[in-house]
């Protein structure tokens, strides 16, 4: 290589850097506004808007220790959305991945036309389906229940894609020499496949996890007494034409990122190889 490509190359290298460390800061900047002003009383936001001025004689835990004071129903939210978004997870994981994988392992007559009924439904958007899906679930009196806001998206398009675009990329020679065994079908999905997919079912208990933790459109129309509302609906209730609870909104919007965060920390590490392995062919 010629000194003057390996310079080339360097300052290529440096440039990569400068832009990520900038999209990174920019991409952090958002957060950390957040948390300094988690710390500041509310009339200091009002005054100066969001922002990293950081007085030390304003500093206080006063917005956190209200969070979990007999006043509000802050824990009482969350404990609602750690809830459901735990149940939901496992049980959408669970049973879109069984579906993938039958759509990818089995053949039998119309998979490809129900594989395509998944992709079509990854197209419509919610509100398109809400009325009869609000119908349905007042007949099966799922309203102001955590059942009504877990139920009707238990089976997703996305995950069932993705488990099967990841269990059609996997060797089917295993699944041959279990049969032969004498291994069950649920035998050979549980003992076999799951731990092979390790991978796909960390990327989507992130990605679903997050779609449970945030959801706010449909857990809006279903849950109705403030003690069932989870936290993106509890701390929207906040804000109202008679006055804004700024401070326990920033404070409690700071406390609602650390389940997150924890989960997308735990399972980073296989989260791009489970995004990506999907298109490799085995």
């Amino acid at each position: 290589m010629s000194a003057g490509n390996a310079k080339h190359r360097r300052f290529l290298t440096a440039a990569l850097v400068i832009l990520f460390v900038l999209l990174g800061l920019f991409a952090v900047f958002p957060i950390v506004t957040l948390i300094v002003a988690s710390f500041k009383p509310a009339q200091e936001m009002m005054r100066y808007g969001l922002n990293l001025r950081l007085d030390p004689e304003l500093v206080s835990l006063k917005n956190y220790t209200y969070l979990f004071s007999d006043q509000s129903l802050y824990l009482t939210w969350y404990k609602n959305s750690l809830v459901i978004t735990a149940i939901f997870t496992v049980l959408c994981l669970l049973f879109s991945s069984m579906v993938g994988y039958a759509l990818a392992v089995y053949r039998f007559r119309f998979r490809n036309a129900l594989f395509a009924l998944v992709l079509v439904t990854m197209m419509i958007p919610l509100e398109i389906i809400i009325l009869p899906l609000y119908k349905l679930s007042i007949s099966l009196k799922l309203i102001n229940n955590m059942w009504g806001v877990i139920l009707p998206f238990m089976v997703a398009p996305l995950p069932i894609f993705f488990f099967r675009q990841y269990a059609g990329g996997l060797p089917k020679d295993f699944l041959d020499a279990a049969r032969v065994d004498g291994c069950t079908e649920f035998g050979m999905f549980f003992r076999i496949m799951v731990p092979l997919m390790a991978p796909a079912f960390s990327s989507m208990f992130i990605l679903q996890s997050l779609f449970s933790w945030n959801n706010f459109l449909w857990p809006l129309i279903v849950l109705r007494t403030n003690e069932q509302l989870t936290i993106p609906i509890g701390l929207a209730t906040l804000l109202t034409p008679y006055g804004n609870n700024f401070d326990m909104l920033i404070s409690g919007a700071v406390l609602a990122i650390v389940p997150i965060l924890i989960v997308f920390l735990f399972f980073q590490k296989y989260f791009i190889e489970g995004m990506t392995a999907g298109g490799i062919k085995g």
